[in-house]
């Protein structure tokens, strides 16, 4: 059963609603959501199916409300916003309550949430000429150039300190692919990712075996990943996955993530002595983990 075991490290790690004590305080009532009226303009997070809100400090929460057959209140934050759940017995009063008791909470998770799914909608690609993307923590433009042939699968990277437009924050690296302008979207796609994950294969090689020696275990086989939760995961049989998207990170980022995988060839486990085996060849490890989960990838469909 030991060579089934696999460690891995959560891309975003999930979080069950958290239940609510049913214990009525004084506050005031929920409104349905056509009879509430405020005095001031507050921040709005407003759920598509809201069927009641609430007036949490400054903000106005328009929440979906459900009943069911659960023993306690509990509130989840997604991407369409606050969903409260109580059990039939429940009053309002007690629902009322529980959502005052915990408004900091709520309120910091919306705001967490919408800037959040802002950012991401912000770093969505366009796929075309011009398309700009992190690679290797730094800005890269993409320029279609038909009129060459390149080799690495039709695709090459400049160093360009000029940029595309002369202008000093213009993007110092450029892939160029050979590719007409009126290249549409998903053939533009294809071509980049097949040469990032070329990118990847080799940088994680690189990192592989640069780390394995100093932690003292060997590496067998690395395969890239598209999951969607996971940056990357180790076995006990010295098989490794890590995410090609990693390479979209600095490299000491990426370093910590290989780092990591290594790692767990020594322990199998998040033991306090998994964590000491991950410092001694990155100091720094914790810091790297929060910007790993806090720095937002580029939306690539």
């Amino acid at each position: 059963m030991h060579n089934l075991l696999q460690l891995t490290l959560d891309l975003f790690a999930p979080r069950e609603p958290e239940p609510l004590p049913t214990h009525a305080k004084p506050g005031l009532e929920a409104q349905p959501l056509q009879q509430a009226a405020l005095s001031t303009s507050p921040v709005v997070f407003r759920h598509p199916r809201a069927n009641r809100e609430v007036r949490l400090g400054h903000a106005l929460v328009a929440y979906e409300f459900k009943r069911g057959k659960r023993r306690t209140i509990g509130f989840s934050v997604g991407a369409d916003g606050l969903v409260v759940s109580a059990p039939k017995w429940v009053t309002l009063g007690d629902v009322q309550a529980a959502l005052l008791e915990k408004s900091s909470w709520i309120v910091r998770k919306l705001g967490e949430t919408r800037d959040r799914h802002q950012r991401l909608a912000s770093s969505r690609i366009d796929w075309k000429n011009g398309a700009v993307f992190p690679f290797l923590g730094e800005l890269l433009v993409v320029v279609l150039d038909a009129r060459n042939t390149f080799g690495d699968g039709s695709a090459v990277l400049h160093t360009d300190l000029s940029g595309l437009s002369g202008k000093a924050q213009a993007p110092r690296l450029q892939l160029r692919l050979s590719l007409p302008q009126h290249a549409d979207a998903d053939r533009i796609r294809d071509a980049v990712q097949a040469w990032l994950m070329r990118q990847a294969k080799r940088i994680f090689t690189e990192r592989l075996d640069h780390f394995a020696p100093r932690l003292q275990v060997q590496w067998r086989k690395l395969s890239l990943s598209s999951a969607g939760t996971r940056w990357g995961s180790a076995r006990c049989d010295g098989s490794i996955r890590l995410h090609w998207r990693l390479v979209h990170f600095r490299m000491d980022v990426i370093d910590y993530v290989v780092a990591h995988e290594l790692s767990h060839l020594r322990v199998m486990d998040h033991s306090p002595r998994f964590w000491d085996t991950v410092r001694a060849v990155v100091p720094d490890y914790a810091e790297l983990r929060v910007q790993l989960k806090d720095e937002s990838v580029p939306q690539w469909s």
